[in-house]
């Protein structure tokens, strides 16, 4: 069974099939974000922090780090932003830019082995990429399109995904660091692009044994009541294997519907974590004074 692992200085996560879904948090990215945006030009990283520890709080095993900003010096602030975030938590983080001097400083600045978000099938692309992940022994997200954009045709974004997982190979990254993501279409544009996730998600696990991760919240752009698209769109997905996603723990719904989906598809023992989280805590409370009279008694 594929296990892709990634640490921080501290603490390890694995993605893996029959494992726990890996909730990988969003928020630190000021694509949309104008006051985040703002402030980080400013050099004020506070909500950059505040982001950080509310996703950890909120459940996410992992963060993505993006500092994408416009006409700003992007490597230098992907690498403080890194510095900052992994002095307030212990999570692993991916490292988030299409800049590969920014995933250079980010990857300089970090301490464990983190996830590279991403690399793409353009042969130019692959060729600066992959050999700077290999020099750090991180791992990858191989995002399934090329240079021809973005295929409607499954066969041909799964036919991307493996060859960047072959070129991955050739630099000396086993596939089990390679996280493919298939590529979420907007639902509301695309009507089958539900099912043709699924579909390549389960031919990515069984023919070609690779995790898988996607930008969830991208199925449900535009919609009225999104959240409960997304979090329904990634129950399916991890009852076709998908391992992890890039998402908003933040948001309830989504949270519930993973955590219900791993206790559905034998991923939490015991259903623990469920219990957990979802136990009555008057339960409990009122379990404990009734003995504490009766032991009073």
């Amino acid at each position: 069974m594929t296990e892709t692992i990634l640490s921080s200085a501290t603490r390890e996560v694995v993605i893996g099939f029959g494992r726990p879904f890996v909730m990988i948090g969003e928020r630190i990215n000021p694509t949309g974000r104008k006051a985040l945006a703002e402030e980080m030009k400013a050099g004020d990283f506070s909500r950059v922090e505040a982001d950080a520890l509310a996703q950890v709080e909120a459940g996410a095993q992992m963060l993505d780090v993006n500092a994408g900003i416009p006409l700003a010096d992007e490597p230098a602030m992907l690498a403080r932003a890194v510095q900052l975030v992994q002095s307030v938590t212990d999570v692993p983080l991916s490292i988030d830019s299409s800049i590969i001097e920014a995933l250079e400083a980010g990857l300089a600045a970090y301490e464990g082995k983190p996830l590279v978000n991403s690399v793409t099938g353009e042969d130019e692309v692959m060729e600066r990429v992959l050999p700077l992940v290999a020099r750090h022994g991180a791992a990858v997200v191989a995002i399934s399109n090329d240079d021809t954009g973005i295929s409607e045709d499954p066969d041909v974004r799964f036919a991307v995904a493996k060859r960047i997982i072959e070129r991955a190979a050739d630099h000396g990254i086993p596939a089990s660091d390679v996280v493919v993501d298939p590529l979420v279409m907007p639902i509301g544009a695309m009507g089958t692009a539900g099912q043709q996730v699924f579909a390549l998600v389960q031919r990515l696990r069984e023919e070609l044994g690779v995790n898988t991760t996607c930008g969830a919240s991208n199925v449900s752009f535009g919609l009225p009541n999104r959240h409960h698209i997304t979090g329904t769109f990634l129950a399916m997905a991890i009852a076709a294997g998908m391992t992890s996603a890039i998402m908003n723990p933040l948001h309830e719904e989504v949270k519930v519907a993973i955590q219900a989906a791993d206790v559905l598809a034998g991923h939490d023992a015991d259903c623990a974590t469920w219990i957990s989280a979802h136990r009555d805590p008057s339960v409990g409370a009122n379990r404990e004074r009734r003995g504490r009279r009766r032991r009073q008694a």
